[in-house]
């Protein structure tokens, strides 16, 4: 099942009329050449462009059509204390960027992320002296609240859900509508898009990267190149140098039509989560499985993570399912993205691995790439991201 229509769009939002491959680029020199137009791939075009180099992304199918699209836009890492604190450094930098990212691209794109602060509720969390203790130490707005507090935080709940932890700074974005407003973004700024046509080969001379080779012929030169795809990173860098070690981890979603306001906060409750979105629906996921490349769905999936949702909120049992999806999280070993230059091989860049937080973290990863690869001070201390 494809991902590329979880959502209608409104008749107003941009459509792009060459997802296919085009004809020959007409400038085939760049300064830099991303592989990968997820979120991750067309944010470090978007700073790379901004910084003033000329940019070609290109992308195995439609740009934002994999993991970006796929997921489901909560800008916070799931129980953020059960996270290495690399991870948590690059998601409080970019929760603190996603507003006015947000607030630019309205206004240079005409198209609207829907960036939501919603807060986050927590049930039946079993380690919640850990969670304190992270509190103490990042200070991110976490709060302990009783059982009345919680009810009283979102009216929709089951009678009887228990005490909870709440953030209340914890926001949102509509994935769908980000990826496309990336897209109209980056080619305002100049950015080369090439769609539907893998990268076969990455070119290099003497230790360094020369360029990358496409299926349809398209032959881009570029003195740095960087891999952002995400889930295909370690299939695409075999047999050139060490690959990072980063697999496909399939998910599972379901999203409801409701009526707006069914449900107001993100609720989050063992391994499953509810997001509502300003329309009404509510987007219900996930699962974890290692199952390689397949982006198949399975009824028991939808069985449990429905079951799971109604047992939370009693409404949604009766909620008409509008789809279900499944797609590929880029798994690390544990958690933390590897951002920076391949040891290996000169002007390689790798910006992958974020496994759940692609985009939690995206606003700081692609930041950290960029003063990486133009010599800036970083933002973050990028030993911990680094390739060893």
């Amino acid at each position: 099942m494809r991902v590329a229509f979880l959502y209608p769009l409104p008749d107003k939002m941009p459509v792009f009329p060459d997802e296919r491959p085009g004809d020959a680029v007409a400038m085939t020199s760049f300064d830099a050449v991303i592989v990968g137009g997820g979120v991750i791939g067309m944010l470090t075009a978007r700073e790379l462009l901004a910084a003033g180099l000329r940019v070609a992304l290109v992308e195995r199918g439609a740009p934002g059509r994999e993991s970006t699209w796929a997921g489901g836009g909560i800008l916070s890492p799931l129980h953020p204390w059960r996270y290495p604190d690399p991870v948590n450094q690059l998601a409080e930098w970019s929760k603190a960027a996603y507003p006015q990212l947000a607030r630019e691209l309205i206004r240079d794109t005409g198209v609207d992320p829907q960036w939501t602060p919603n807060g986050m509720l927590m049930l039946h969390v079993e380690d919640r002296h850990d969670a304190l203790a992270w509190e103490d130490r990042f200070q991110a707005g976490l709060d302990e609240i009783e059982e009345a507090r919680v009810l009283a935080t979102e009216p929709a709940l089951c009678p009887s859900p228990g005490p909870g932890l709440w953030m209340e700074k914890v926001g949102q974005v509509r994935n769908p509508r980000l990826a496309r407003a990336l897209r109209v973004d980056i080619e305002l700024r100049g950015a080369v898009v090439l769609c539907n046509d893998p990268v076969t080969q990455i070119d290099s001379k003497a230790g360094r990267v020369s360029g990358v080779r496409t299926t349809n012929g398209q032959v881009l030169s570029a003195n740095r190149v960087v891999i952002a795809a995400g889930a295909w990173t370690a299939e695409l860098l075999a047999g050139l140098c060490p690959a990072p070690p980063v697999e496909p981890v399939r998910g599972q979603m379901l999203v409801y039509r409701t009526q707006p306001g069914t449900l107001q906060r993100i609720v989050l409750f063992r391994d499953r989560y509810l997001i509502p979105r300003r329309d009404g629906r509510i987007v219900a996921g996930s699962t974890m499985e290692r199952v390689g490349f397949d982006k198949s769905t399975t009824a028991d999936a939808r069985a449990a993570i429905h079951a799971d949702a109604a047992a939370v909120i009693p409404l949604l049992a009766d909620a008409p399912i509008e789809h279900h999806w499944s797609g590929l999280r880029p798994g690390s070993p544990n958690g933390v993205p590897f951002i920076g230059e391949h040891p290996r091989l000169g002007g390689l860049y790798i910006n992958a691995g974020h496994f759940r937080n692609g985009l939690v973290t995206a606003p700081a990863s692609t930041r950290l790439l960029a003063d990486l690869l133009l010599g800036r001070e970083p933002i973050l201390a990028p030993a911990a991201y680094s390739l060893r």
